[in-house]
C-alpha cells in the first residue's frame, strides 16, 4: 500500500477519523508552506493537500482564490510546487496529494507530471475539473507511476457519474458536502450524509468529506459519517491573517471534538 492507504488504514485500526488539511502551495511563501506542512504533521494531520496555484480556480471560493493570486504573483508554478514537495520529503513522510486544475498538468504534459510528481514524493493527485469520464489519459499516466487518483463526488452526481468516480478513485474518494465552491460555512449541509450512503454502496475506499468544514463541531459532524474531514479555507484564511501563526494549534482546535 502507498502512504495514503497506509495512513488511512492506520486511522481505521485505531478507531479514529482522519484529518485532511489543505494549503495553497506558495502562500504566504514556499518556505512557509514547507514549515507549515511539518507543523501540521506534528499536530496530527493525516493527509496534506497542496493546492497548485491557478489563475481561474472555478471550484474555489474567495479565500482560496486570493491565495492562488498571491502565490502566482510570487512566481509559484507547478514545477516549483514539486520542488516544495521535495523539500517536505527531506523531513517528512506525511501523505501528500496535489490538488490541481487540469490546465497546469496539460501544459507540462500528463506523463511528465506523473513521473516528476512520483519522483518528488507526491502520493496522489486530485484534478478538480477532470471528470472520470474524460480521465483516461491521466489514469494511464498516473497509475504506472504509483500515484493515487482521487476524484470528486458531489450531492448532485447522478448514479452513473458516482459509479465512475468510485471506480476511478484510489487512496480515497473526496465527497463534496454541498453544491457550490469551497469556503467556510455556518452549518454542514444536509446533503452530506445521503451522499456518503450512496458512495458506501459503491466503493470500499475511504471517503473524505470536504467543502465548508471550518469549526470543531463541523469536523465532528463530518467524521460522524465520513472516514475523514477535509479543512481547507479555514486554514488558508488563518495563514492569510497570521502568516507566522501557530497553524498546529489551529488544527488541534479543529480536532478538539473528535
Amino acid at each position: 500500500m502507498g502512504r495514503i492507504a497506509t495512513r488511512l488504514a492506520q486511522c481505521k485500526a485505531e478507531g479514529r477519523p482522519a484529518f485532511v488539511a489543505f494549503l495553497t502551495a506558495g502562500d504566504p511563501s514556499l518556505e512557509r508552506t514547507v514549515s507549515a506542512a511539518l507543523e501540521l504533521e506534528q499536530a496530527g494531520v493525516d493527509v496534506l493537500e497542496l493546492g497548485v496555484p491557478f489563475s481561474d480556480p472555478l471550484a474555489d471560493g474567495p479565500v482560496i482564490q486570493r491565495s492562488s493570486e498571491r502565490a502566482l504573483s510570487r512566481g509559484v508554478t507547478l514545477a516549483r510546487v514539486l520542488e516544495l514537495v521535495r523539500e517536505i520529503r527531506k523531513a517528512s513522510q506525511l501523505p501528500l496529494v496535489l490538488f490541481s486544475y487540469l490546465n497546469p498538468l496539460l501544459q507540462r504534459g500528463l506523463e511528465r507530471v506523473a513521473r516528476e510528481a512520483a519522483q518528488a514524493g507526491v502520493d496522489g493527485v486530485l484534478v478538480t475539473d477532470l471528470p472520470p469520464e474524460e480521465a483516461g489519459d491521466w489514469l494511464r499516466a498516473a497509475r504506472p507511476c504509483g500515484l493515487d487518483t482521487v476524484f470528486l463526488a458531489s450531492p448532485t452526481s447522478p448514479a452513473e457519474r458516482l459509479r465512475r468516480v468510485a471506480e476511478a478513485s484510489r487512496g480515497f474518494v473526496y465527497a463534496v458536502s454541498r453544491t457550490g465552491v469551497t469556503g467556510e460555512q455556518q452549518h454542514l449541509s444536509g446533503d452530506a450524509a445521503p451522499l456518503l450512503d450512496r458512495l458506501r454502496r459503491l466503493t470500499a475506499e475511504p471517503v473524505a468529506l470536504g467543502f465548508g468544514i471550518s469549526t470543531p463541531e463541523q469536523v465532528a459532524e463530518a467524521t460522524a459519517v465520513a472516514d475523514a474531514a477535509v479543512v481547507g479555507s479555514a486554514l488558508v484564511r488563518f495563514l492569510e491573517e497570521e502568516p507566522r501563526g501557530d497553524v498546529a494549534e489551529r488544527v488541534r482546535w479543529l480536532r478538539s471534538r473528535t
